[in-house]
């Protein structure tokens, strides 16, 4: 949980920019690829990434533009990564001039429970981390190169001449 605005901006903005790296890799093509039919397609929880930065902390009462509904995911790579890198933007300004740290310890009805508005910024990165990690599978499986996360992918090893960990 948070208890310091600025520490949830420093983390927010290292896992924005993971996510975007992730969204600018995407393809057209790619944003149809699903582990089976049944399951959400890379565009699709590309689309829920980005449209619930503004669902999840709209409900903490924070004020910014929402990116559209989470049930239409556009069909253009290039738009849902403007999309995200304008959700992630907003999100955090919405809370650098909105809040104060006396804010995060303030609670919101959330899901059914009771959540810290600090453990809500938590748990948004925590969400992303989570479908980021869904949607480097779903990559590799289309075809596309996954970009580094918190160190270097297979790729970045062969490059550099290093033999990757198996």
């Amino acid at each position: 949980m948070f208890i310091k605005t600025a520490d949830f901006i420093a983390e927010w903005q290292q896992e924005a920019a993971a996510t975007q790296r992730i969204m600018d890799a995407l393809t057209d093509e790619a944003l149809d690829q699903a582990v089976t039919p049944d399951h959400r397609t890379l565009g699709q929880l590309a689309w829920h990434l980005t449209t619930t930065v503004h669902e999840m902390l709209s409900r903490t009462g924070l004020e910014f533009a929402s990116a559209g509904d989470d049930q239409h995911a556009p069909d253009s790579a290039a738009v849902i990564a403007e999309a995200y890198r304008n959700a992630s933007q907003a999100a955090s300004n919405a809370v650098q001039t909105q809040w104060t740290d006396a804010k995060l310890a303030e609670t919101t009805e959330m899901y059914g429970d009771t959540w810290p508005n600090g453990l809500t910024l938590r748990i948004l990165i925590q969400h992303q981390i989570h479908h980021r990690g869904q949607m480097t599978v779903l990559m590799r499986q289309a075809g596309l190169r996954v970009p580094d996360i918190y160190g270097p992918t297979r790729e970045d090893w062969l490059e550099r001449g290093m033999q990757p960990l198996v």
